[in-house]
């Protein structure tokens, strides 16, 4: 994204120089932690980037005209999709090569610290959170393992949606595998949403518990050349493709 002189919000400009998400902003505004020129913002606030002069919590941000980059990675089961986190010391980002390991970047949907497979990282907070609203319809496919083979009327249930601690859960497709040894416990599931630890959740509620858990596509991406921990970039081209 090039910032122009022209007027962009607030929250937005923040999510583009990599400082935060555009939630986050929103909150830090509120928290009156932002100021324009030394006085406080105000959300929805406009600002003219490189001639406004923008600071949290009383230090100035450099701002940058550096691109955002965008990444696909396969995650490794045991590693924590947050930027730090005390309770775990590995997280994704120390899997990145170290030219990008500086950079700000933001997981577009996560995978709990037990699950594995494909990441979205971006710089920018905007695309992240294109990427995951499911008005774009995103399509994410999992291979999920389970400890035994669900009856088709639990199947039939999650695909419809079921509410749990009053938050509905949904997939939108659920396939069996028909091949394998396992072939009775192992399913192919699609969510063009992400909700914290949702396809385990769904499955706890029916009593089933999920033994493995694979992201292998976002959109037209899958992990095809990406060994566990390895990243690649992508270019503006794939980024475009991906949000049709």
């Amino acid at each position: 994204m090039t910032l122009e002189l022209e007027k962009v919000r607030l929250h937005k400009f923040m999510a583009s120089e990599g400082l935060c998400s555009r939630r986050e902003a929103e909150k830090w505004i509120r928290d009156g932690v932002v100021k324009v020129n030394g006085v406080a913002a105000q959300i929805g606030q406009k600002i003219e980037p490189f001639k406004d002069i923008i600071s949290v919590n009383g230090v100035t941000v450099k701002q940058r005209r550096m691109p955002p980059i965008t990444l696909l990675m396969n995650k490794p089961k045991g590693w924590v999709c947050t930027n730090k986190d005390p309770h775990h010391e590995q997280t994704v980002f120390d899997l990145l090569p170290a030219r990008h390991r500086k950079r700000r970047l933001f997981c577009a949907g996560r995978l709990d610290m037990e699950s594995e497979g494909l990441l979205i990282l971006t710089s920018d907070g905007g695309l992240a959170q294109r990427i995951t609203h499911p008005r774009n319809e995103i399509i994410k496919r999992y291979h999920v393992w389970l400890n035994k083979p669900a009856v088709n009327s639990a199947i039939a249930a999650l695909c419809r949606g079921i509410y749990i601690e009053g938050e509905k859960l949904k997939a939108e497709k659920i396939i069996p595998f028909a091949k394998g040894t396992d072939a009775g416990k192992q399913y192919e599931v699609h969510l063009n949403h992400g909700r914290k630890r949702e396809i385990r959740r769904m499955f706890e509620h029916f009593g089933y518990y999920v033994r493995r858990l694979q992201r292998f596509q976002i959109g037209g991406f899958n992990l095809r050349g990406l060994g566990p921990g390895q990243s690649r970039l992508l270019s503006d081209e794939e980024i475009n493709l991906l949000l049709g």
